[in-house]
């Protein structure tokens, strides 16, 4: 049986994952306070985009996959059928999978912090992919990024660094 902390936690963290989601695709201008950063012209409004749609691409389609799994898992933790074994299963899952988001988070903050690029981290396991906003390839760079990131762990990971504009 369920108690009602886990599922306010189960409610409450299902917002903020599509929160979240509606959040990373809502159009740039609604974001803007003012108009100041517009460039208007007669006829056609222009706008200065910072983070390229191939990172945004990447980031909506790794929320849908997680929203998928955390419904999956849901059903698995509100079913009469699961049992207490599948049940605590599908919890330790979330909350894994709640941990890997904000290491993610915590090394893209990372990357824009130490390198001033955008960039987009996905981990499964002990696998690593990164792609960075930059338009030519830079294998120091890259060096690098993977030294920056592997410092985070103890145990060694295997870390691919991609660039796109």
């Amino acid at each position: 049986m369920i108690n009602k902390k886990s599922i306010w936690f189960l409610t409450l963290f299902s917002l903020i994952l599509v929160l979240s989601v509606y959040y990373i695709t809502m159009p740039p201008e609604l974001l803007l306070n003012t108009n100041a950063n517009y460039n208007y012209n007669e006829n056609t409004p222009t706008t200065n985009i910072t983070e390229s749609t191939v990172l945004v691409a990447l980031r909506v389609e790794k929320e849908e996959e997680l929203l998928k799994e955390i419904e999956n898992l849901q059903l698995i933790l509100n079913s009469d059928k699961s049992t207490i074994e599948e049940k605590n299963n599908a919890f330790d899952k979330m909350k894994e999978l709640n941990i890997i988001k904000g290491e993610e988070e915590k090394l893209e903050n990372k990357i824009n912090d130490v390198y001033q690029l955008k960039a987009f981290i996905k981990i499964k396991n002990d696998q690593i992919e990164v792609v960075v906003q930059k338009n030519e390839n830079d294998s120091d760079l890259a060096n690098k990024i993977m030294r920056t990131i592997q410092e985070q762990y103890e145990t060694p990971k295997y870390i691919t660094v991609k660039f796109t504009s």
